[in-house]
């Protein structure tokens, strides 16, 4: 079949100078004193209709969006309305700026050095950790592993932990709901071992089956891994309650937090997680970077995962002993300006609050799902949101006789609108559902309700055109 080539029109900044107006500045003051600084978000004072004339009216998206100089641009010749989040979230000046003031100030290799340079650059390295286990309130900063991403830290998990410990018949228990990232370094560890995967499938409002899940805990369950909040089904699962069931069998449990840690109140001792992963991407900070939560004895049982420099207490010729974590586990030369980038994240979204942001991005959830539900024929997946069933603010669907992938494309190229086609790393759960692919609208808290209405009506008018040719 011959490809078609498609021409794109050159991107341009939608307000270069924004904002024009006369601005006001609203500060988010953090709780936590791990901040070391707040949010001061200029906020236009006549955004057209996505502002009132009175402060107290503008949404938590009104405030913070002109933080983001990536939003403010036109694309395909629309206003670009940026809904895959799920995939990577935007970064703030602040974040943008700190790695400027790494790299134009300070660059240097971190641990070791005795120069100025490379001791100012230590000390930035360490406290973006110390910020990532105040994030999430680890018992100390010893407990955060730096990795390339939260697939690394899975695999981190799988390769040292898991080859160690799991042995023939051993099992590890996942839900169909997981991401490739969870699931696939556990098949190759099996493989190793000898260790079973069971899968704990969904129910019929579309979220995996706790009951059942609770029911195959047995003395045989090593390992529990879980998401915390689905990527594709926008549903949470409660971990807590999970831990406690494995933890009173022996086991342990990981959880992939990538879809909670940007926007939720997470808490490691209060979920009492063995193990937990998130990527700094998906929370305003830099790519290339992620993180490993481990409990403490956890970690220092734990053989070393990658060999190397940074990684080694003592080296000889026929052997090497091994640092004490998390250093043990940071091979080579780390993502220094990653790590710092994100801080400044870490420091942002403290600055507004996670709670805050939890409970503006409800709002949005609720509105978003409603919104789509006027679609003819639109199916969304997972559970519908009431008072006691919470979705995270996104939402996979199909709508009949279309391909989520046209769906994408046209509402990208003729309209502005950012979303995401795919199996989003979870092509087991699409099986399941009955489906090869899905379309994905995901939000975070500088999007706003104008967004959403945007994408509706980009997305009607796209179903339409489409349908026309029926």
């Amino acid at each position: 079949m011959e490809g078609v080539a498609l021409k794109f029109p050159p991107l341009k900044l939608f307000n270069p100078n924004f904002p024009t107006s006369p601005a006001t500045t609203v500060t988010f003051s953090s709780s936590s004193s791990s901040s070391s600084c707040s949010a001061s978000l200029p906020v236009s004072a006549t955004a057209g209709k996505e502002a009132d004339s009175a402060l107290g009216t503008l949404s938590l998206g009104h405030l913070t969006r002109p933080d983001f100089p990536i939003l403010h641009q036109e694309v395909n010749g629309s206003k670009l309305v940026y809904l895959d989040n799920a995939a990577t979230s935007q970064k703030p000046h602040q974040v943008l700026k700190a790695l400027q003031s790494y790299y134009a100030g300070y660059n240097s290799n971190v641990h070791r050095g005795i120069h100025y340079l490379s001791a100012k650059a230590t000390d930035q390295y360490e406290l973006a950790r110390k910020k990532v286990a105040d994030f999430i309130n680890a018992e100390e900063s010893q407990e955060i592993v730096f990795t390339r991403n939260a697939t690394e830290a899975i695999n981190l998990v799988a390769y040292s932990w898991g080859i160690s410990n799991l042995k023939p018949g051993d099992e590890v228990l996942l839900t169909v709901a997981e991401h490739h990232s969870a699931i696939v370094p556990w098949q190759l560890v099996a493989q190793r071992t000898g260790a079973v995967l069971r899968f704990v499938d969904l129910d019929e409002n579309e979220v995996p089956e706790v009951e059942k899940l609770r029911e195959s805990i047995s003395r045989k369950t090593k390992l529990v891994v879980v998401h915390h909040v689905s990527n594709v089904l926008a549903s949470f699962l409660p971990i807590k309650h999970i831990a406690r069931w494995v933890h009173d069998v022996g086991g342990k449990i990981l959880v992939d937090a990538c879809q909670s840690v940007p926007h939720i109140v997470v808490d490691v001792q209060e979920l009492d997680a063995d193990f937990l992963v998130a990527s700094s991407h998906k929370m305003c900070g830099p790519t290339g970077i992620g993180f490993l939560y481990a409990k403490s004895d956890i970690l220092s049982a734990m053989p070393p995962f990658l060999g190397g420099g940074e990684m080694i207490s003592d080296v000889f010729l026929d052997h090497s002993t091994y640092a004490d974590p998390p250093s043990r586990f940071e091979a080579g030369t780390p993502a220094i300006g990653e790590a710092i980038g994100l801080g400044a994240a870490i420091d942002y979204l403290q600055g507004i609050g996670m709670q805050k942001i939890h409970d503006y991005e409800t709002e949005l959830a609720n509105y978003l799902y409603e919104s789509l539900s006027t679609i003819p024929n639109v199916r969304i997946y997972g559970p519908r949101p009431s008072e006691k069933v919470k979705r995270a603010a996104l939402c996979s669907f199909n709508v009949e006789d279309v391909h989520p992938t046209d769906l994408a494309t046209l509402l990208d190229q003729q309209h502005g609108v950012a979303i995401r086609s795919g199996h989003h790393c979870a092509q087991p759960l699409h099986r399941y559902l009955g489906v090869n692919a899905s379309a994905r609208a995901s939000l975070h808290f500088y999007n706003t309700k104008d967004d959403v209405d945007d994408f509706i009506n980009a997305l009607s008018e796209t179903v339409s055109f489409l349908n026309s040719f029926k």
